[in-house]
C-alpha cells in the first residue's frame, strides 16, 4: 500500500495510492480515520483502517488531485546513521564503525517531493546523501533485535542533504549544524508500507544530480541492518510512530569524488530506491 499527504486546494489530504496513478481521499471514505499519515500510524488500527478505506474507494472514489509533500512533514525524530555502508566509511577516510553511528535532524527541515534545497547563504559546500527511511509505525523500549521489525510501518525515499564545511570544517566539527539547516531533509514521494517489500535489504538505490548518476548501490551493502538499528537506538531513545531513521548513504557522495562535487543553484537531484519510487528536488541559493 501506498500512503501519501497530498496538498489539495482544500488543505493537506490523507491518500492511498492506486495502481494506476490515482490517490483516493481516505478520510473521505472512513471519516473516523486521523487525517494526517503521523496519527494514522500513532492509531492502534490506523493501518488497517486505511487499507480497509484504500480497498473500499478504488473503484468509486473519491479521488484527490494535487501535488505531494513530505508523507510525514512533522516526525517527532529524524535519527540519522552515519557511515553505514562501508565503501562509504572508506572514501570519507572513516574507520568501519563498531557499532551505529547515530544523529539527528530537526523535523523542519524535512521537505517533500519537488520542494527546494535551499542552499544557506553560509555554507559553501553542501552535498547530498541517498538513503532508505524506515518509518516507525509502532511505539518501543528497549527493543530486542528479532521484534524490532513489528515496529516498522513501511519506507520511504529520502536525501540526507549536508553542509560539509559545517559538519567537518569546524571548530569541533559542528555535526548538528552541517546536518539540519532547513530543506536539508528531503523525504517522499511516498510511504510504501512493510508487505509491499520482500526485502529491505536488497533495494537498488541510486542518485542521480542533473541526470549524471553519482550513487549506485544496494542496501545489501548495509553495515548494520534495520533490525540492527531499531535495537541498537531504542536502549537509549523510545521510538514514536511516525519517526523517521536515515539508514545511511552508499558511496559516491560529492565531497569525496575528484575534484568534489558540490551542489549548485540550478541542479536537480533525483534519489532512486527500488520498489518504492523516485524523490526530487530541485536546488536553490537563499534569498538575499
Amino acid at each position: 500500500m501506498r500512503l501519501a499527504t497530498l496538498i489539495t486546494t482544500e488543505g493537506p489530504k490523507l491518500a492511498g495510492g492506486t495502481l494506476d496513478g490515482r490517490w483516493v481521499d481516505l478520510c473521505a471514505v472512513d471519516s473516523q480515520l486521523p487525517p494526517t499519515l503521523r496519527a494514522t500510524l500513532a492509531h492502534p488500527e490506523g493501518l488497517m483502517a486505511a487499507a480497509a478505506a484504500l480497498a473500499h474507494g478504488l473503484s468509486k472514489g473519491p479521488f484527490l488531485t494535487g501535488s505531494l509533500a513530505a508523507p510525514i512533514s512533522d516526525p517527532g525524530k529524524v535519527l540519522c546513521i552515519g557511515l553505514n555502508y562501508r565503501d562509504h566509511a572508506v572514501e570519507s577516510g572513516s574507520p568501519i564503525p563498531s557499532e551505529p553511528v547515530v544523529f539527528s535532524k530537526f523535523s523542519q527541515a524535512v521537505i517533500g517531493p519537488e520542494a527546494t534545497i535551499v542552499l544557506p547563504r553560509v555554507a559553501h559546500q553542501v552535498d547530498y546523501e541517498a538513503e532508505l527511511v524506515v518509518v516507525i509505525g509502532k511505539a518501543g523500549k528497549n527493543i530486542r533485535r528479532e521484534a524490532a521489525w513489528q515496529h516498522v510501518a513501511g519506507y520511504t525515499v529520502g536525501n540526507d542533504v549536508s553542509a560539509r564545511d559545517w559538519q567537518k570544517g569546524r571548530p569541533g566539527g559542528q555535526w548538528l549544524l552541517g546536518k539540519t539547516p532547513d530543506t536539508f531533509a528531503p523525504i517522499g514521494p511516498w510511504l510504501v508500507t512493510v508487505d509491499e517489500i520482500a526485502d529491505p535489504h536488497a533495494l537498488r538505490i541510486q542518485l542521480r544530480l542533473n541526470g549524471d548518476t553519482m550513487q549506485n548501490s544496494s542496501t545489501k551493502e548495509l553495515i548494520f541492518g534495520i533490525d540492527q538499528l531499531i535495537s541498537h537506538i531504542s536502549q537509549l531513545v523510545t521510538l514514536q510512530p511516525g519517526d523517521l531513521i536515515f539508514t545511511g548513504t552508499p558511496p559516491g557522495v560529492g565531497s569525496a569524488r575528484k575534484p568534489p562535487v558540490f551542489l549548485k543553484p540550478g541542479d536537480t537531484i533525483e534519489v532512486e530506491i527500488e520498489g518504492i519510487g523516485v524523490l526530487r528536488n530541485p536546488v536553490a541559493a537563499e534569498a538575499a
